[in-house]
């Protein structure tokens, strides 16, 4: 095959039924790929052997036209390692290649792009502190042991040994009791919502969600005909009997009882009973999303709503992203005994699974007890970096800023109260600046009205970054 970018018959589909010989309907497609930046210097191309077996004509054929090639300066003969684009091509069809390559990114332009999350990026966890020589062991244990039925295709609802390690490690942290056979692996939060809203939702009905809240909820529910329906957020979460005011019909609520986002208030017992009790009278369901739950600075984690759940209304959603790191893309679902079938269908039917030795990675890890030390590490260290990014921004701003600190989470709110600037405003200067501050009124519907900056603190990695933060910030904002 030809570097493994194109195959051959992608690449050099002939034409038996022109006059124009075979060899050079191929000698001119491989012209064509060179000059066209699709093929370039140095690169390895198929064997006579194995090009003619592929197009289905002689290997005379396809050696006439590496002969043409190679007399004309487009191949090189490497002995042994075969047959190459010539390294050597002449100035004016470098020059050609490289204009019409201009708009293809090369694979190392392509590492060169790949760059960390810009300072107070949302979300993000802290990725200097991930233990990278545990996992690469992890995964080259794996990758050593696979056997053919590990390349095989894998059970669409996830790895067995996964599903049973994220069932115990619920059981024991998060207070979910359930069976391996209730969680479903996913590639993310967002693709365990649309499975879901696809399992148990029809097109048209209303769900809550939190106002403000985590935009992309509200994103997967409208690309798949739901209607969601903005229901504000207090100091003690959802207001349920708001919510029944506005959709009392509603299938389903959407909702981050431990730590809102993105206000951060936790919901307290009385609404969770509330809106238990809401789900049990109209036979409607909740989605417990349990974003970063496991981060609280304050106490120990709150139980999860689940816990409380004794009427199978509740379904539990987490995620790797926040607690291991965003590129595993992958999440779970914990869903009621009574909806399993329905959900392991569902699963069949609409995805071949998340990738098995990643699945397996991640299980090694749970199983070798890495991972609740790896938690415990990571809510101190949080707890820390968020402590000197408020020291920072307190020093730098004084009393033209206030930190809107809850008991948990990965990112705070600054307010500057004494602006007249939307927080729009300020978070689009801060972001021509390289720092990522999101406006926290974009987060809520048209009628919420609070103000302020979301940042992200898991990746300020010192005081004195930090401190070079908040006076960039300061500049951005114009003050000086």
């Amino acid at each position: 095959m030809i570097q493994e970018k194109k195959s051959a018959t992608a690449l050099l589909a002939i034409d038996r039924a022109t006059s124009t010989p075979l060899y050079r309907q191929i000698y001119a497609r491989f012209r064509a790929a060179i000059e066209q930046g699709v093929l370039h210097p140095g690169d390895r191309v198929a064997s006579a052997r194995d090009l003619a077996s592929e197009l289905g004509v002689s290997r005379g054929t396809i050696e006439t036209a590496y002969n043409l090639l190679m007399g004309e300066g487009y191949f090189s003969s490497q002995g042994q390692a075969g047959t190459v684009v010539s390294p050597s091509l002449p100035a004016q069809r470098s020059a050609r290649r490289e204009r019409r390559r201009a708009d293809a990114p090369t694979d190392r332009q392509a590492l060169a792009d790949a760059r960390p999350p810009p300072p107070l990026q949302l979300g993000i966890p802290a990725l200097d502190a991930f233990p990278r020589k545990l996992w690469a062991r992890l995964t080259a244990r794996r990758a050593r042991a696979a056997t053919p039925a590990d390349m095989f295709y894998g059970d669409p609802s996830g790895y067995a040994p996964l599903r049973a390690a994220i069932a115990a490690y619920l059981a024991v942290s998060r207070g979910v009791s359930c069976h391996p056979s209730q969680v479903f692996v996913t590639g993310g939060y967002r693709a365990s919502l649309a499975l879901i809203a696809h399992t148990l939702l029809d097109k048209g009905d209303a769900v809550w969600v939190e106002d403000p809240g985590y935009p992309p909820t509200q994103e997967v529910l409208r690309s798949g005909g739901l209607r969601a329906v903005p229901v504000p957020v207090d100091d003690e979460g959802m207001v349920v009997a708001r919510g029944v005011r506005k959709a009392a019909g509603a299938r389903m609520a959407v909702v981050t009882p431990s730590h809102q986002a993105p206000l951060g208030v936790s919901m307290s017992l009385a609404r969770r009973l509330q809106l238990l009790e809401w789900a049990s009278r109209s036979k409607a369901w909740i989605v417990e999303d349990d974003y970063d739950g496991e981060y609280r600075y304050a106490g120990p984690p709150l139980p999860a709503l689940k816990s409380l759940d004794g009427n199978d209304r509740v379904l539990y959603a987490g995620s790797f992203s926040k607690v291991l790191y965003p590129g595993l893309a992958l999440g779970y679902v914990v869903a009621p005994e009574s909806l399993c079938a329905a959900f392991a269908t569902a699963a069949q039917t609409g995805s071949n699974g998340s990738p098995q030795i990643t699945q397996a990675v991640v299980a090694d890890f749970m199983r070798g007890g890495y991972f609740p030390r790896h938690l415990k590490k990571m809510r101190l260290l949080y707890a820390r970096r968020r402590g000197i990014l408020v020291a920072a921004l307190l020093k730098t701003f004084g009393d033209e800023v206030r930190i809107d600190l809850k008991s948990g989470g990965m990112h705070l709110i600054a307010r500057f109260d004494e602006r007249t600037e939307r927080d729009t405003e300020l978070a689009r200067r801060a972001q021509l600046a390289g720092l990522n501050c999101q406006p926290l009124s974009e987060r809520g519907s048209a009628g919420f009205r609070d103000e302020g900056l979301l940042m992200g603190f898991t990746n300020v990695a010192s005081s004195a970054q930090a401190q070079q933060l908040a006076v960039k910030l300061r500049k951005a904002l114009g003050l000086r």
